[in-house]
């Protein structure tokens, strides 16, 4: 009689199948290493984009970046930046405004510590009190540090919180760095802060998304300088009080340029002929316009 062996009637054999069986898995299970598709954790870079930190000129940046050229939101809500009493103004200078008629402008303009004749190319008509005075190119008042009071104390407040919100803007910790190397073209951007220590280009259109409440603070230690044609463009609900560009150096907006949001320049703003904003512009020497419309955002 043929003797048969029963193999799994032995412990030790049994015990050897179980480990064997324990020590195989699934080749393609990407737990505790890198995923199957190749992508990598969070600190790696994908497609030019990059989470937390600074993103190359190909993408985006921010906490939750998302693919495709569009940065993902802060996780902290971004707080306005507080204007005082140069809300007062959609255009606000300390050495002069200018402009190549014919320009339109909604909102008043305000200039201190230079006087009225440094308001030039307005055809400004005085009031007959001498507090303000009135354009054709003007949809509101023009005040002059020269004017009759309250005008002049007015105006040094205002000049004073213009000058105390671009520090605040230039102090708010930043959430994305260095984004596109200082060219953000086309790109796509949320609520946040973004900081480069280099000068900012925009030579095509630029898009910020997001809700009525989002706040976006744009914090450029060199030249703010958007190309020809070039715009921002408000997706979402985003207002354009929200938005806010504090500018270390000169801002230059080419000819047919849009902009949306507060500029609050430490030198210079220029707007070429055709250029608009649906802003502000307040800046700590002087404001040059050409054929341009600038557009106080509803509060």
């Amino acid at each position: 009689m043929t003797k048969s062996h029963s193999y799994l009637l032995i412990p030790g054999f049994a015990f050897l199948l179980l480990s064997f069986a324990g020590g195989c898995g699934d080749s393609s299970d990407p737990a505790g290493g890198a995923q199957s598709d190749g992508s990598a954790a969070a600190g790696s870079e994908a497609g030019g984009s990059a989470t937390g930190g600074s993103a190359g000129k190909g993408g985006s940046a921010t906490g939750g970046a998302s693919g495709g050229g569009q940065a993902g939101a802060s996780t902290v809500v971004p707080g306005p930046v507080g204007l005082g009493a140069a809300s007062t103004y959609v255009i606000l200078a300390k050495s002069g405004i200018s402009t190549v008629p014919t320009s339109a402008v909604t909102g008043n303009l305000g200039v201190s510590p230079a006087a009225a004749t440094f308001i030039t190319g307005f055809s400004l008509i005085a009031d007959s009190t001498n507090v303000f005075s009135t354009s054709a190119q003007l949809t509101g008042k023009a005040y002059a540090s020269d004017y009759t009071p309250p005008t002049p104390s007015n105006l040094t407040t205002a000049v004073g919180d213009m000058q105390l919100a671009f520090t605040d803007a230039a102090g708010r910790a930043p959430d994305v760095t260095e984004l596109g190397a200082g060219n953000i073209g086309g790109m796509t951007l949320p609520r946040g802060v973004y900081k480069w220590g280099t000068g900012l280009l925009i030579p095509t259109d630029v898009t910020l998304t997001g809700s009525a409440t989002d706040v976006w603070i744009f914090e450029i230690a060199q030249d703010l300088t958007m190309s020809s044609g070039a715009k921002i463009v408000l997706a979402g609900g985003a207002l354009p009080k929200n938005v806010f560009w504090q500018v270390a150096g000169l801002v230059d907006l080419g000819t047919t340029a849009h902009c949306e949001g507060v500029v609050l320049a430490q030198t210079s703003v220029t707007l070429r002929t055709g250029a608009s904003i649906n802003g502000r512009l307040l800046a700590q020497t002087a404001v040059n316009i050409d054929g341009s419309t600038v557009t106080e955002p509803a509060q």
